[in-house]
């Protein structure tokens, strides 16, 4: 089982109590070990009683950690001295459990049998102390990576193995789970940054001694480091196993879904053994074919499936396409998906990977709904679609096969008029045996405000948090709105958006984009449980 340590910065002797304080909170929040991160605290006169008292009156068993500047720590102490303060911390009678100490200060044979002295078994009792050998890079992966791996795991003075640096990629983590699944002796592998946190949420299914989390928001000590309430709260840290499927939202940004929170607790309420995570890859083509490939690819990672948003919607199926997959009827033909379903490994290409539009019955279902309390049905209706990605793709493609008459717009006519001429005519049949044409046409956006429409969809991220205009709405003044008229949004956070807030202040009926997200994730959640 992995542990989650909360690291405590202590700069001063007079930080003692509050820190003190903190690290009992941490037991609360679920913390099973307290890292002291004495960096500060090493300048002071008497910094040795100082670290003594932290660990003789933590709450939790203790590492002691005073971090070099050149692996990203703030002691000022020169490195001789400041060994030798770790070499007396060891020694003292109220030792922590752990110390860590930089691997590279360990290639001195001085420091090597200093810490090798202070660490000795008395009597052929366990040491009291052991020591994490640690390596960081910030700056990206280490070139030598394997090398020095092999290196800490053969060292005999290393009780721990510790590495962390910096992602480059979400493809970074597997390596970090590759080293964890070949380790000789308990081992941390951690990447940095905002392509990480799934090597801090999966330490327990690789088997990762523990994962750093801080105890609250802007509290942590490296980059990309979670709360240890959004590791248990969120992630369900405690009930991931081995056998633990991922799952994901692949996207750029990703960091304002609230796709996480949502499928993790379907996970848990239908004890479905699963966890769903944040997964930002780039917009360009080549970075999503490589990523996904490779989390399908990695036999131990168990990835299972995606929710997949804006902008990949269309790369979703380029590469089901390229790569043998099932691609559903809908889905294929307005060119763009939603959703990845992975089967085990062993099937077949086209058993394995299946991709389908759950946006597409979503935003039928409720701006039907919508349009129904303003007296009209979809067959009779004229929609303004705002945007041309996939989103719009989904909106646009779902309500044409419903019958209504949908009008793209998008700052780019041509666009609209290739993603129209796109789903413009398919023949439709209906549930009684009817057919029909769907009809999609393109539009300039100064006929926005021609006073013709029942219905407007933003389909674009103007107005979303982290996107490219969060204070923004699609809608210009001039377009006439009343109670008559419905305004939906798809973006979804913040759920009041500014076109929300100007629609409702306007007097039209709105549906926030809320509403088709709970729907949409609904139907994806059906999908990743029954597939397995």
């Amino acid at each position: 089982m992995s542990l989650i340590c909360i690291p405590i910065v202590v700069e001063a002797a007079a930080e003692i109590p509050a820190a003190l304080d903190r690290a009992a909170r941490a037991r609360v929040l679920g913390a099973r070990m307290i890292e002291w991160r004495c960096d500060g605290l090493a300048s002071d006169a008497d910094a040795g009683a100082a670290i003594a008292r932290l660990v003789r009156e933590s709450a939790l068993p203790s590492i002691v950690t005073v971090r070099s500047e050149g692996e990203g720590g703030t002691c000022a102490l020169e490195e001789n001295a400041r060994l030798a303060l770790l070499a007396r911390v060891a020694r003292s009678d109220d030792a922590p459990r752990m110390l860590d100490v930089e691997f590279a200060s360990l290639s001195n044979d001085l420091a090597r049998g200093l810490f090798a002295a202070a660490t000795a078994s008395k009597d052929g009792e366990t040491p009291s102390v052991r020591i994490v050998g640690s390596s960081h890079d910030f700056l990206g992966r280490p070139a030598d990576l394997m090398r020095r791996v092999a290196s800490m795991q053969e060292d005999p003075l290393l009780a721990v193995v510790k590495l962390a640096w910096t992602a480059r990629s979400v493809r970074d983590n597997l390596e970090a789970f590759d080293i964890l699944a070949t380790r000789t002796k308990p081992t941390i592998a951690l990447l940095m940054g905002e392509f990480g946190l799934m090597s801090r949420v999966l330490a327990p299914k690789f088997g990762g001694f523990l994962t750093f989390a801080s105890d609250a928001t802007g509290t942590g000590t490296a980059p990309g480091q979670p709360t240890a309430r959004e590791l248990r709260d969120l992630y369900r840290f405690d009930a991931i196993r081995p056998a633990t499927r991922v799952f994901g939202v692949v996207g750029w940004p990703v960091t304002h879904s609230q796709s996480p929170a949502f499928h993790n607790a379907r996970f848990s309420e239908t004890a479905y053994d699963g966890v769903y995570l944040p997964i930002p890859v780039p917009p360009e083509w080549e970075h999503f074919k490589a990523t996904v490939g490779a989390l399908i690819d990695h036999e131990k990672l168990d990835f299972s499936g995606a929710s997949v948003t804006i902008p990949h919607k269309e790369h979703l199926v380029r590469f089901v396409r390229e790569r043998g997959g099932t691609i559903d009827a809908d889905a294929a033909w307005i060119g763009a998906a939603n959703t990845l379903v992975v089967g085990p490994h062993g099937s077949t290409a086209h058993e394995r990977l299946f991709a389908t539009n759950t946006d597409m019955p979503a935003a039928v279902e409720v701006l039907t709904a919508a349009l129904a309390t303003r007296g009209h049905t979809l067959p009779s209706t004229r929609i303004a679609v705002i945007g041309a990605g996939g989103v719009a793709r989904a909106v646009a493609g779902g309500l044409a096969a419903a019958g209504a008459t949908v009008v793209v717009f998008n700052r780019n006519l041509a666009r609209a008029e290739e993603l129209s001429a796109a789903l413009d005519g398919r023949q439709i049949t209906t549930a009684d045996g009817r057919t029909r044409t769907t009809k999609v046409v393109a539009g300039r956006l100064d006929a926005l405000a021609c006073g013709c429409f029942h219905a407007f969809v933003n389909c674009t991220p103007i107005g979303m948090i982290g996107g490219p205009d969060p204070t923004g709405s699609p809608l210009p003044d001039e377009v006439h709105l009343d109670d008559s008229v419905v305004v939906m949004d798809t973006v979804y956070t913040p759920k009041d958006t500014p076109l929300v807030r100007e629609a409702r202040s306007r007097g039209a009926h709105v549906v926030d984009g809320e509403a088709m997200f709970l729907r949409q994730a609904e139907l994806q959640s059906s999908l990743f449980r029954a597939r397995w």
